[in-house]
């Protein structure tokens, strides 16, 4: 079998008395979107932290392609192709969406005309090739959620970390990401996001870890895990387990 894109080994990671992440160990194979979900915290974010770098595990393991990252600075786990995206989006206010994009694209090019001709096409890649001039503090909640994909994708990430990028739009704006996070998935790009928008992961999503307490307490397809008992107790509910199930084929 090959070896994973990432592998997290017993992770633990403790902040004074709280246990936020519990021996949680996955693996997110490459070419394939994988979905980590749970409920408000269970200790998602801060698995991301700790794959990118952010934050370092009180114990455990994290490798990338075999290779042991754990305790890496960002920036190193950045050059080696893992790009993650902030669930608080914090644009360059100052800056044009043009601009923000092409920081992400600095990671890679030196060159200012280099990294703003990367930015351009990216930003028609998640809808925003028509908004480069404008100001990023002017941009819409579902275009700043854009804009943080576009910047992490400027970055030519092997694995990206989509934490809940779909937070806080509508129905409509959910309607119109889905295909972009499906299309960047298609590019090549391995895909590893956090989401309580349950419809999308059910379409999105090929495999899917639940994390609940700090622990990952369920995996399977996606159609496998809302039915465990353990993740409607913790997590789902019976209501919406069974809408989901109902649901069938249903893509968003």
């Amino acid at each position: 079998m090959a070896e994973p894109v990432l592998r997290v080994e017993r992770a633990f990671k403790r902040f004074g008395g709280l246990l936020a992440v519990d021996n949680a160990s996955l693996a997110v194979e490459a070419g394939r979107i994988t979905a980590l979900i749970g409920p408000n915290g269970a200790g998602k974010t801060t698995l991301f932290s700790i794959i990118s770098g952010f934050l370092p595990p009180s114990e455990g393991r994290i490798f990338h392609r075999g290779a042991d990252i754990t305790g890496m600075p960002p920036h190193l786990v950045a050059r080696r192709g893992i790009v993650r995206t902030f669930q608080i989006v914090q644009p360059f206010a100052g800056l044009t969406v043009h601009e923000n994009i092409a920081i992400g694209a600095h990671l890679s090019r030196r060159s200012r005309a280099k990294a703003l001709e990367a930015a351009a096409e990216v930003a028609s890649t998640v809808g925003l090739g028509d908004l480069l001039g404008r100001p990023a503090a002017s941009l819409t909640v579902a275009g700043r959620k854009r804009l943080e994909v576009a910047r992490a994708l400027a970055a030519e990430p092997e694995l990206l970390l989509l934490d809940e990028v779909l937070a806080g739009l509508n129905p409509a704006e959910i309607a119109a990401m889905v295909p972009i996070i499906r299309g960047i998935a298609d590019s090549g790009v391995t895909i590893l996001m956090t989401e309580h928008v349950m419809q999308a992961v059910m379409s999105l999503a090929g495999h899917v870890f639940v994390l609940a307490e700090g622990r990952i307490i369920a995996e399977g397809a996606p159609r496998v895990v809302v039915g465990d008992p353990r993740v409607v107790e913790a997590y789902l509910g019976h209501g919406a387990a069974a809408r989901l199930s109902a649901a069938g084929g249903v893509h968003v």
